[in-house]
């Protein structure tokens, strides 16, 4: 059975293993110089920071180091959940809540991804510095019919007994955030009959506790959510938080790379996730290279690596990472992944369990509704809603206080919690078929056995928009 360190509260079905704790992986010493990270300690958890000066890691970046184990670990609570007949007994050491997470839609994704035949003039982009500008045009399809006002009309005076809705976060709290402190701060779950039991991160990630029962709904990704699925999870995004890409190919820079073509032959401080690798090598022969680069794991310790000299580059979220280097008055080159023919995609997701959106529609349009409202909240009044993610977190950013405020304007700033109409949550299937199809024919999508898939999933099976305010 594999440790779940501090998964306090959270005892998984027998049978399942929860993934272990994020660690560089076993037999990669970081260089000399370089720090361990170890990102926000979660409340009550001490001894996850590993170095007081360790650089805090975004959530993207370190859970997702564990992808091969998550694949496992969902096979196995699929597997237990199928014997026993029953969904696992959970009673997770939640924090109540009583109240409510957002980007700008980019041109629709194609289906295809092909790298140019040979080099261009000049690179899209080489920008500096954590971006907070939004562009794009809306997309033309979207699975399910809505017409989300600006101001979500939630069930006013709810009259009914509370229902509880069990929420799993990625991470310890940050902008990605920000909506459910605010819905919650504001009254908005309250007011629309929802109390909301937030299950701190520990090592399990939110896809395994849905898949397993042990949470209604969790915080995910594009690529996490189509891992999950295709190996057989029970799962559904229920609206985007952020709406398109927040992460960047970074290096220095002072460095003489200037453009993708640039890291052939340098080395990537890497996080040991399988899209990672022919992510990079679609964006290097886009701009004319082979796509030939070392790959050296080191999860959170890249970061450090990169401002020590020690690696090349390495994927930073600039809406975090990028702003802290920026604090410490380092300066990036950013290469924007869409700008080198990768299909935009969404990079922060509210996903719940489909048998318990099947139980509980009523429920779910409610949480989901004042989630919305929460979240168009942070996208018009970003100063205000970090005030609240901070209230709501006492001493969680306090080795960093300006963190919060700098992050969230950024992503309000930048128009990433809304789409192109100024929307917050509705999905489209062009959005979702462009990066999960890119995952299918990289051969990165495994079944419930580990085999990878033969056929494509069906990726309007992956979203939903009928839970947002508007929806059937």
């Amino acid at each position: 059975m594999v440790e779940q360190r501090g998964a306090r509260g959270i005892e998984p079905e027998r049978g399942i293993e929860p993934e272990r704790g994020i660690e560089p992986e076993r037999g990669i010493e970081p260089e000399r110089g370089i720090e361990s990270s170890a990102g926000h300690e979660p409340n009550g958890r001490p001894g996850w920071r590993r170095a007081e000066t360790a650089v805090r890691t975004h959530a993207r970046r370190r859970r997702l180091t564990t992808f091969p184990a998550l694949v496992a670990v969902l096979a196995l609570a699929l597997q237990a959940c199928s014997a026993s007949g029953a969904t696992p007994a959970v009673s997770p050491a939640a924090t109540p809540v009583a109240s409510s997470p957002t980007a700008v839609a980019t041109a629709p994704a194609t289906a295809e991804v092909t790298p140019s035949t040979g080099p261009s003039s000049a690179p899209p982009s080489a920008s500096t510095g954590p971006e907070a500008s939004a562009s794009g045009a809306p997309s033309s399809s979207q699975s399910g019919s809505i017409a989300a006002s600006a101001s979500p009309s939630l069930s006013a005076g709810f009259s009914g007994p509370p229902a509880t809705v069990r929420l799993a976060l990625d991470w310890t709290p940050n902008t990605d955030h920000t909506g459910f402190y605010v819905a919650r701060d504001k009254g908005w779950y309250a007011d629309a009959g929802i109390n909301l039991q937030l299950i701190p991160y520990t090592s399990t990630a939110p896809e395994t506790l849905l898949a397993a029962g042990q949470a209604d709904c969790g915080i995910s990704f594009q690529d996490s959510l189509t891992f999950a699925v295709a190996a057989g999870a029970p799962i559904e995004s229920v609206m985007a938080i952020l709406q398109r890409p927040a992460s960047a190919i970074a290096v220095l820079a002072s460095s003489n790379i200037t453009r993708p073509r640039d890291l052939d032959g340098k080395t990537y401080g890497g996080f040991g996730y399988p899209a990672d690798d022919p992510t990079i090598k679609v964006v290097i022969r886009h701009d004319g290279g082979t796509g030939n680069f070392k790959d050296v794991t080191l999860n959170g310790s890249a970061y450090e690596a990169l401002y020590n000299k020690q690696v090349d580059f390495t994927i930073v979220f600039t809406a975090w990472e990028g702003i802290e280097a920026q604090d410490r008055g380092i300066q990036l080159r950013y290469f924007k992944k869409t700008d080198y023919g990768f299909p935009p995609y969404y990079e922060v997701l509210l996903a719940c369990n489909t048998n318990w959106l099947a139980k509980n529609p009523d429920v779910a349009r409610r949480f989901v509704g004042a989630t919305v409202q929460g979240f168009q909240f942070a996208a018009q009044n970003p100063d205000a809603a970090a005030a609240i993610l901070i209230k709501e977190n006492p001493g969680v950013f306090d080795s960093d206080p300006k963190l919060p405020l700098e992050s969230a304007r950024f992503l309000a700033q930048g128009g990433y919690y809304v789409n192109s109409a100024g929307l917050v949550g509705p999905q489209t299937l062009e959005q979702w078929t462009g990066f999960s199809s890119f995952l299918y024919r990289e051969g990165l999508l495994t079944d419930v056995n580990g085999k990878p898939l033969t056929s494509p999933p069906d990726y309007s099976k992956l979203f939903t928009n009928d839970f947002l305010p508007g929806g059937p």
